[in-house]
């Protein structure tokens, strides 16, 4: 599959089974937030499931600025802060081909 890299990217990091450590999440990401934003980074939102699961989703420029932050060695943040509070968890990412936005 050819990526492109003039489209946003939108990563997921997913987990479930954090009923104890909700606090710490909650926690962890608005640490996370408040160290600052790394180039590229569009939006991040801390998602709650309905079934007890969480996503963290964060929508790039471009693929150019995520593999650029990872060639700069910079660590995952999502996945370092679920790591942190001990949940399992998958990872994804989706280019976004269409959508629509009110802003």
């Amino acid at each position: 599959m050819d990526i492109p890299r003039d489209k946003p990217v939108v990563t997921s990091v997913d987990a479930r089974g954090l009923p104890e450590r909700e606090g710490d999440l909650l926690d962890g990401y608005r640490r996370m937030l408040a160290a600052g934003q790394p180039d590229g980074l569009v939006r991040s939102e801390l998602l709650r499931g309905q079934d007890g699961s969480w996503r963290i989703q964060s929508t790039w420029w471009d693929m150019e600025a995520l593999l650029a932050l990872r060639k700069a060695g910079v660590p995952h943040a999502a996945q370092a802060l679920l790591d942190g509070v001990g949940a399992e968890h998958t990872h994804s990412w989706f280019v976004v081909e269409d959508g629509f936005d009110t802003t």
